[in-house]
């Protein structure tokens, strides 16, 4: 059974990480300093599991009326089963229960399709980060 959870204690918080680290510095070579920054104080984290197993991870930042989902990550062995829309789908009402009117997120273009799928356009130009091309999508969430 998929469960997804606002992160509430320290427990679920360290779920959410080490889903994180797996996927983007041990999978992903992103340098753990640049994975776990200053916005993770400040953002609404969300886990997901399966049977009780944490498998799924992503944060929002607000910024003003915008959020920002951001590292969204899902172990590979649970990729393809629905459990990244629905991580997104849970981050944006978590954005409509606080108000605001869009989410943006900075995909790597390899997950570009994922978010169109998702009714996430985007613009912008392609660029880089942690040397992995990322362009810039937003989804409005007032339609």
């Amino acid at each position: 059974m998929i469960e997804i959870v606002t992160v509430a204690d320290e427990q679920k918080l360290k779920d959410a990480y080490e889903v994180r680290v797996r996927v983007f510095v041990d999978e992903q070579n992103v340098p753990m300093e640049l994975e776990l920054d200053e916005l993770d104080d400040t953002a609404d984290h969300f886990l997901a599991r399966i049977d009780g197993k944490p498998v799924g991870a992503g944060r929002l930042v607000v910024r003003g009326e915008v959020g920002v989902l951001g590292r969204l990550a899902v172990l590979a062995e649970t990729r393809g089963t629905g459990l990244g829309a629905a991580l997104v789908r849970a981050i944006e009402e978590r954005g409509r229960e606080r108000g605001l009117t869009a989410v943006e997120l900075h995909s790597q273009t390899h997950a570009q399709g994922f978010y169109e799928k998702l009714g996430y356009e985007s613009y912008g130009e392609i660029g880089m980060d942690a040397g992995i091309p990322h362009i810039w999508m937003r989804r409005d969430l007032t339609a």
